[in-house]
This record gives C-alpha cells, structure tokens and sequence, in this order.
C-alpha cells in the first residue's frame, strides 16, 4: 500500500500533472527565447538535441514492449501482463525516461532557465507518480516485487 494519493481510481490525476507539466516545458522553452548565448548555447543544443533524440527513441521502445498492457494510467489494466523485457529489462519506467530526456534535453535545447527547472519538477512528479505505480503494480502482478528489486527504476544499475 502507498501512502502516495491514487488522484482517481487509475491515477488520472497523475498522468494529468504530466501533462501539464510537459507542456508548460514545451511552451517556456519555446516562448521565452534562450537565457544564455556562446559557447554554452552550442553546448546546451548540442546536449538538448541529443537528449530529445534519445528521449524519443527510449519512450517508443517502451511504448512498443508494453503492446497491449499500454494504458496511459499508472494503475496496470485489468487484461495486462507484467513485461519484463526489451527496454523494460533495463529501467522499469522506460516510457518517463523518455520523457524525462526529452524534457531536460528540450530545456537546454531552447536555453531556458524556466524550462529546465520544470523539467526538475517533472522529474519529481514522475518519480512520485513510479513510486504511486509500483504500489498497484505490487498488487496486481506477484512476480513484481522481484523484477523490482533485479531492475532499476530509471537509470540501469543506479536509480
């Protein structure tokens, strides 16, 4: 049981907060023109594209390897299997860091200070939103527990 809030019966309000958290990213980003220049600019849409990419390639894997178990709310459909391979054998959480890639990488892509510390949000927001997840992943799947303790949340080997 997590003493995190369900926000709605399948964590609607959670997938919600995402969503508006990344659109604001998005917008800042886009909107209030880069805050720094130079070398750092280079530097940061260089990081930022790069980030973006990557972002986007780990996200669809993640999409892809959960086929029929995809629901865009945290709690598992009622019909879903618990996958344990492709981009899952090595983050829980493929498809948030995807998103969280992306974000950072586009609020450094867009050199915005305002962008990058939404981004920090979102990244706690997700982080919450996993640890909200894996209590009703826990409830509906036995072997999750194990996967859990074998597989990272979101970074191989560390987090």
């Amino acid at each position: 049981m997590s003493r995190l809030p369900a926000l709605g019966r399948r964590g609607e309000g959670w997938f919600a907060l995402q969503l508006v958290l990344m659109g604001l990213v998005a917008l800042t980003g886009w909107l209030l023109g880069p805050d720094w220049d130079g070398v750092l600019l280079v530097l940061s849409i260089g990081l930022g594209s790069a980030l973006v990419a990557a972002g986007a390639v780990v996200g669809v894997l993640g999409i892809y390897g959960l086929g029929g178990s995809l629901t865009p709310w945290p709690h598992p459909s009622p019909g879903g299997q618990l996958i344990e391979t492709g981009a899952y054998a090595y983050v829980r959480h493929p498809i948030y860091v995807g998103v969280i890639a992306a974000s950072v990488g586009w609020a450094l892509l867009s050199a915005s200070v305002l962008a990058l510390g939404l981004a920090v949000l979102l990244i706690a927001v997700l982080d919450l939103k996993a640890r909200r997840e894996e209590a009703w992943l826990v409830e509906h799947y036995p072997g999750y527990r194990t996967y859990a303790r074998r597989v990272k949340r979101f970074v191989p080997g560390l987090y």
